[in-house]
């Protein structure tokens, strides 16, 4: 059985970690690179750094904080916000980076993908998707930092992404963002089911049970969550040895 990676999610802004609740009531926590760092030194698997407001902005994502967060830490990092060109996956990659996400850019674009696999290989591109339930049950794609609706649905968009050439998808539920009432199970499970890479659940951690249910009901492959690490409410080393006790297979 393949280990499950536990994943702290670090929004940037003006070169700083926030957090918010919906992707809204945005609070300043740490600098990138101190707090990477830390997560590595913690027992995290992996780090993902997203700028939150590049693609709202329409500006590239600030590449300074790339550099110093790779020179810190000794594990794999993904790095998004802002990136709508191959040059953007050579820039961030070449800063250190192990792999680049891609989410409204490629909505927009969808060749983009394809590209990036291509060149880089597959493992490096992750499709990352912000996804809101609709009333009759179904889920919309939303970008722009989830401020912008789009006509896609979720589940369809990610089969697209895994044959354009993504290795690995990350889920954001808006519903659950921040909330911590829980990943949207039921969304992880219709797309773990539907893909044949990677999964990684993002949006609602407020426990250590809401990481073994996303691994072990909704079988995604990461658990990524944010304000209950930042906040000290959750240690790594701690969730992992929960984790383990419960039957999931974890690095410690």
């Amino acid at each position: 059985m393949l280990t499950k990676r536990i994943i702290p999610c670090l929004d940037v802004r003006n070169g700083r970690v926030v957090k918010g609740k919906k992707f809204k009531d945005i609070v300043d926590v740490d600098d990138p690179a101190t707090l990477g760092k830390f997560y590595s030194d913690s027992g995290a698997d992996e780090l993902v750094f997203y700028d939150i407001t590049a693609s709202n902005e329409e500006r590239k994502t600030s590449l300074e904080f790339v550099k110093r967060v790779a020179e810190e830490i000794n594990i794999p990092f993904c790095v998004g916000g802002g990136v709508s060109t191959i040059d953007d996956f050579t820039n961030i990659l070449l800063k250190g980076a192990d792999k680049v996400s891609v989410n409204s850019s490629a909505v927009k674009n969808p060749q983009l993908i394809r590209e990036a696999s291509e060149k880089f290989g597959a493992q490096c591109v992750v499709l990352s998707m912000d996804a809101k339930k609709n009333d009759e049950g179904s889920w919309s794609v939303y970008v722009k930092g989830g401020r912008e609706k789009t006509d896609l649905d979720a589940i369809e968009w990610v089969k697209k992404g895994v044959e354009l050439g993504a290795g690995e998808i990350v889920v954001n539920s808006i519903d659950e963002d921040g909330m911590k009432n829980g990943y949207d199970i039921e969304l992880l499970s219709k797309i773990t089911s539907a893909v044949n890479v990677p999964v990684i659940a993002s949006g609602g951690a407020g426990n250590m049970d809401d990481f073994v249910k996303a691994a072990k009901e909704a079988d995604a492959d990461g658990i990524l969550a944010a304000s209950v690490f930042h906040f000290g409410e959750i240690k790594i080393k701690d969730l992992k040895e929960y984790m383990k006790k419960q039957g999931v297979e974890v690095r410690i």
